[in-house]
């Protein structure tokens, strides 16, 4: 099995990890997979914020919980979150998105870093608080939240993949 099939196949959602940062590097080899996601017609519409500040990760966690009406961390402690947000004029913004975040989890995967799709980016960046946010990371004009990458070292074992469901490929020839 070729290395691509091999990382597919391995990459699973992280729940638990340890409480130390990434590497600069394995930041940098992440993000830079993201930005090679593809986009409608090329027009790269994703913006991607990398936040490896303990606070502003805690008050994100705040509020992506109030949206579930939780109080619980739906970040799971990890020390690195990458939050894609796209252009809202632009059409594909989720699907481009949703590729870039793809990536951003290939990558870590392949670099043995443990990662895991948060949804609620949306709700949040709708918020005047989330909307605040963006302004005062100096990110201007109209975004919609895709999602929130997790990224960090796995605490405790990974799990392996279930099996397939059956019926999930119909193949017309």
């Amino acid at each position: 099995m070729n290395d691509t099939l091999r990382i597919l196949k391995a990459r699973r959602s992280c729940k638990s990890y340890q409480d130390r940062q990434i590497t600069d590097a394995e930041l940098d080899a992440v993000l830079e997979a993201g930005t090679y996601a593809p986009t409608g017609r090329n027009q790269q519409s994703p913006i991607l914020v990398a936040i490896q500040d303990r606070e502003t990760i805690a008050k994100l966690s705040k509020m992506n919980a109030a949206i579930m009406g939780a109080d619980i961390d739906p970040f799971y402690g990890a020390p690195t979150v990458v939050v894609v947000l796209a252009d809202k004029s632009w059409p594909t913004r989720v699907y481009d998105g949703s590729c870039v975040m793809e990536n951003l989890m290939v990558a870590a995967e392949s670099l043995g870093l443990g990662s895991r799709w948060i949804h609620r980016a949306k709700e949040e960046f709708e918020s005047e608080e989330g909307r605040a946010l963006l302004r005062s990371w100096g990110i201007e004009g109209e975004y919609e939240g895709i999602g929130h990458c997790l990224l960090g070292y796995w605490a405790g074992e990974k799990p392996q993949a279930p099996p397939r469901k059956e019926g999930y490929i119909y193949k017309v020839k």
